[in-house]
């Protein structure tokens, strides 16, 4: 039996934007994975850097557990993660220097860590699974067990999907994209979660408590520009019997108010949701959540089950409002649709919020007067806005890396960099972002506004649209990348 500490690096306190959103979730995946190891027979702690004041605090907590072995394993269902910022690599890092000075091997698992190996290896990681990597962590944990003076080299020989250095060189044989593992069953480890901490911060911030889980891992649809370095486009669903007394567990045992659904697509079939439905129904376990998922997905049936469930809230991948942008994103999906969305939801009172991405290779001003004309007329209740941010791996990469120079990455989730030459500079994008979440945030004051105060106001954010188109040559890119007639991938994520 091994003594293991898992933990991972993404610091709230670090990401100013979303410390002041203030609203943190616990690392499902990385305590999936606790659960997983210790039903293989090992001791286990956890480092959550989610509330932890800086890395600062990972001395502590590490000499506390005395482990083995230390697995930073970061939560593949926290969009922040997929960002992989800058500044929570940097704490990663120190992480890893500090776990093997203690004398434990480390394990290092996570979108960054997949597509970037090399910088974690650096830092003293003994192996950096690329992918999810649960068959290859569970190979080297039994590894370890059997013979806990085996070398480096030893450990890892003959495991695909493992990185490690081999005479100061990268060694790793790719697998490719495999399939959410069916070993991460049954319930995350949510006695090693400080449940009070998260229930604290919640209540002070917005006077109610979320918590997350998941219904499925993976997303099977093919947009352009989204890259997958952990499961591809597989998609894996869990029963929806077993979600639904997932969630009757966690009201019983954390009673919270709001649940995050934090699947990339929820629900998927209108069967499963109605099932789900049911047997929440049946065991009075339904707590109100919030979902993710796509305009052609939200027919009449859909969304009528997914109110009949509890759902409170979907956020939509609306993107652009331009169907030319959308059709070169491969996005599969169309204006009208997502508009038709928006009503059926709203008419069965859930709210809606829409994702939307600025500077797509190719994008002109018409496009994006366009995305200013869909907020409008959808009117949903919420939006986040992010722009087009290229990473390892994609054809979007490959075409504008000779563009990034030194800096590759955000450091943290309010940069909002464009990292290649778009049709305009980083300020223009920052500018419509704050003037689209104004021109929301102007519909949903209407009831506390006067007529008098409303038209006001409205009429001081014309004026600031005007300027900023008035003034948009100024903010031209010169010579911007050009948008070849193949589509090309990209990731985009939320700003909220």
């Amino acid at each position: 039996m091994l003594k293991i500490q898992v933990g991972h690096s993404y610091f709230l306190r670090y990401d100013p934007k979303q410390w002041e959103r203030g609203k943190p979730y616990p690392p499902l995946a990385t305590i999936q994975v606790a659960a997983l190891l210790r039903e293989m027979g090992h001791t286990l702690s956890l480092f959550d850097a989610m509330l932890a004041e800086g890395v600062e605090e990972y001395a502590g907590a590490l000499h506390a557990a005395d482990p083995d072995l230390v697995v930073i394993y970061e939560d593949n269902f926290n969009y922040l993660t997929k960002m992989c910022l800058s500044r929570m690599r940097d704490a990663a890092c120190q992480m890893i220097a500090e776990a093997r000075v203690s004398g434990a091997r480390v394990i290092v698992a996570g979108s960054d860590a997949s597509d970037q190996p090399e910088a974690f290896l650096a830092a003293g990681a003994d192996a950096v699974l690329v992918g999810e990597g649960i068959a290859a962590l569970a190979a080297l944990v039994d590894r370890l067990q059997r013979a806990p003076d085996i070398d480096t080299a030893s450990w890892t020989a003959g495991l695909a999907g493992v990185a490690t250095l081999v005479d100061g060189e990268t060694q790793l044989v790719r697998l490719g994209a495999v399939p959410p593992d069916p070993r991460v069953v049954g319930r995350p480890a949510w006695d090693l979660v400080d449940i009070e901490r998260y229930r604290s911060l919640w209540q002070e911030r917005h006077g109610y408590f979320s918590l997350n889980m998941a219904a499925s891992r993976g997303c099977p649809f093919r947009c352009n520009w989204c890259a997958k370095p952990i499961w591809g486009n597989h998609y894996k669903q869990r029963s929806a019997e077993d979600v639904a007394a997932e969630m009757t567990y966690l009201k019983r045992t954390f009673r919270p108010d709001h649940i995050w659904m934090a699947d990339d697509i929820f629900g998927f079939h209108v069967g499963w949701v109605s099932a789900f439905a049911d047997h929440l129904r049946d065991s009075d376990g339904s707590v109100p959540f919030t979902i993710q998922t796509r305009a052609d997905l939200g027919s009449e049936r859909m969304v009528a089950a997914l109110a009949d469930a509890g759902c409170a809230e979907a956020w939509i991948g609306a993107e652009s409002g331009s169907q030319r942008v959308l059709d070169r994103m491969n996005k599969g999906t169309t204006v009208a649709e997502l508009i038709a969305a928006r009503r059926r939801f709203g008419e069965h009172g859930v709210r809606v919020g829409f994702f939307i991405q600025l500077g797509y290779l190719g994008e002109q001003l018409t496009d994006l007067l366009a995305t200013r004309d869909l907020v409008a007329e959808a009117a949903p209740d919420d939006i986040g806005v992010s722009v087009s941010y290229p990473l390892p791996g994609t054809k979007f990469y490959e075409e504008v890396k000779a563009q990034l120079g030194r800096k590759t990455h955000w450091r943290d989730s309010n940069d909002l960099a464009m990292m290649f030459r778009g049709a305009y500079d980083s300020d223009f994008y920052r500018h419509m972002r704050d003037l689209l979440h104004q021109q929301v945030n102007l519909r949903q004051s209407r009831e506390t506004l006067s007529p008098a105060t409303h038209r006001d106001v409205h009429a001081q954010l014309e004026t600031r649209w005007n300027t900023l188109f008035a003034h948009e040559a100024e903010h031209r890119t010169e010579q911007p990348t050009p948008s070849p007639f193949m589509a090309m991938q990209t990731i985009a994520l939320p700003l909220l």
